[in-house]
């Protein structure tokens, strides 16, 4: 080879290899700049669809809550306030409810539009949405919020654009509260229909973030909304960040892990075998985690209970169908020790009635039947006919696995009161089978709010719904009576005193035994601003911004 062409090739191998470098120089810092701008959080459970008619699941709701909108939102203090609907009125019957629509508002881009532009959001994209929820063809899993509410005739009707109407059948004071559901957000017909079943996997919303990839089970990322139409006070369009990226790594262990290494923004909840490490007694942070990430603790739209089958417990003369032996078995559990040595201090003993703290309508007072008393539990049970000499048959408490230390640790307390409890182990599915179908006596439940009002709490034991959410078989004249009087009572303070009469009454018959009511601990990095979740737990990204000293 001659020196001219060899002198060619080496001048050719390192202007080669400098346009490398800068491309990799290139590609490192827009890298870092993206990682400085993007949210990353887990989702141990998965993901199975970001259809807003199938957001049942936690994990479905935060995904939705950021890519669609719905009429309505709550805040982080539950208040229920604008989204897609600048504003509404209610008739004076209480059954006609006019939402006056945003103008500004588009779906985001995406070639089911003709011009793969997003279009702009109108009346009829409600219509639409709502009349699809409700749809036995669609079998979505929140068709039950307008069921037996709206007109079957008209129930949704555009009047214009930017004016929709929904009409009730009687009037329905919560219905606000349950149009902040993921399940009302609002989707357009033309993705709906281009994609089909596969919808579930292309979304297209109004929200801050628009869909980029998922790869199931392992990541899937979302993109900021560039014409998103929220701003902050100052003006600035929101979203801040500039991406959402969701892994889904199953042990909680590892997601821990991953949080440590600040690879996660986020985390929800702790491994059971990692609380003793990270909090103390009291539910704080131990010493070595103080200055590594922050806790928020926020009171949770659940109370834990035990239910009782009061159907069942009196076809088969269980001792269960007294309402002493129900009220001996509350006052034996020592729901405060439950909390602090059980639950490292997260949640608070359910003192107060059915109703869980975080909402309006919540009884602040304490219920002389929830507070822990072993001698008036023996006295109970002694008035009702059993003692030393004949001592109460062994109760069977059914729950899943999740639940059995619980479970086992009430047994043990209420040893002392004289009270057997054998514990019954049974997967999940399985338990809320029996429950549905009324073949269990005594069983371990949870009651999460859907929605930011107490009749969601309270539906739980009207006479006139079956099991689901009556797993009790409840039935009482004067509750009856009063959930139907709250449902005429527009005036919110009067509605909330019905309601807490309502829950008086559940405390005096204990179909309802109320355990504790949950909190939600969302373990944060400190450089993580505007992160409010709130008592629905929440994941709320559009005010999210991550700093940089």
């Amino acid at each position: 080879m001659s020196l001219d062409l060899r002198a060619l090739k080496y001048r050719h191998y390192t202007y080669l290899f400098c346009f490398l470098a800068l491309l990799f120089c290139a590609c490192h810092n827009d890298a870092w700049r993206d990682q400085r701008h993007i949210f990353n959080y887990n989702q141990a459970s998965g993901v199975s669809s970001t259809d807003p008619a199938f957001a049942s699941l936690q994990s479905n709701i935060w995904v939705v809550n950021q890519i669609y909108n719905g009429l309505l939102e709550t805040d982080s203090n539950l208040n229920v306030i604008p989204a897609l609907a600048r504003s509404y009125q209610i008739s004076d019957d209480g059954k006609r409810y006019t939402f006056h629509l945003r103008t500004d508002v588009f779906f985001h881009d995406d070639s089911c539009f003709a011009s793969h532009k997003g279009r702009r959001f109108n009346a009829g994209d409600v219509v639409y949405s709502f009349k699809r929820l409700i749809d036995p063809k669609t079998a979505a899993k929140g068709a039950w919020v307008f069921n037996d509410k709206v007109d079957p005739t008209h129930p949704f009707v555009a009047l214009n654009d930017s004016t929709v109407e929904i009409r009730l059948l009687r009037p329905f004071p919560a219905l606000p509260g349950i149009l902040t559901m993921q399940y009302c957000f609002i989707v357009p017909q033309e993705a709906v229909e281009k994609y089909g079943k596969q919808f579930r996997a292309h979304p297209v919303g109004t929200g801050p973030f628009r869909f980029s990839f998922w790869r199931e089970g392992e990541l899937m990322v979302l993109k900021k909304n560039m014409n998103y139409f929220e701003r902050d006070q100052q003006g600035n369009r929101l979203p801040y960040l500039d991406a959402v990226r969701i892994s889904f790594i199953d042990s909680k262990a590892t997601e821990f892990l991953k949080f440590k290494l600040n690879e996660l923004d986020v985390i929800v909840d702790l491994d059971a075998g990692l609380k003793d490490e990270v909090l103390t007694k009291s539910g704080q942070l131990r010493a070595p985690y103080q200055n590594r990430f922050r806790l928020i603790r926020k009171p949770y739209l659940n109370t834990e209970y035990f239910g009782v089958n009061l159907e069942l417990a009196s076809k088969t003369n269980s001792p269960l169908a007294d309402v002493r032996i129900r009220k001996a078995i509350n006052k034996a559990i020592h729901k405060k020790e439950l909390i602090t040595y059980l639950r490292n201090g997260v949640g608070l003993p359910a003192l107060h009635g059915f109703v869980a703290p975080g909402i309006a309508g919540y009884r602040t007072g304490q219920l002389p039947v929830d507070a822990y008393d072993v001698d008036a539990a023996r006295a109970l049970l002694k008035e009702s006919g059993y003692d030393a000499t004949h001592p109460l048959p062994e109760i069977v408490v059914a729950c899943n696995s999740a639940n059995e230390a619980l479970c086992l640790f009430i047994a043990n307390q209420l040893k002392q009161a004289g009270i057997t409890m054998r514990v019954e182990v049974m997967q999940g599915k399985a338990l809320n089978e029996r429950m549905v179908k009324g073949d269990v006596l005594l069983f371990k439940a949870s009651w999460i709010a859907d929605y930011p009002d107490p009749e969601s709490f309270l539906a739980v034991c009207y006479g006139g719904y079956a099991a689901p959410p009556n797993y009790t078989r409840f039935r009482n004249r004067e509750f009856d009576v009063k959930y139907n009087l709250s449902m005429m009572q527009s005036d919110d303070t009067l509605r909330y005193q019905t309601y807490m009469d309502m829950d008086r009454i559940l405390s005096e018959e204990q179909a309802l035994i109320p355990l504790y009511y949950d909190e939600t601990l969302d373990f944060v990095q400190h450089n993580i601003v505007g992160l409010s979740p709130n008592a629905l737990n929440l994941l709320t990204l559009k005010m999210v911004k991550k700093t940089y000293h």
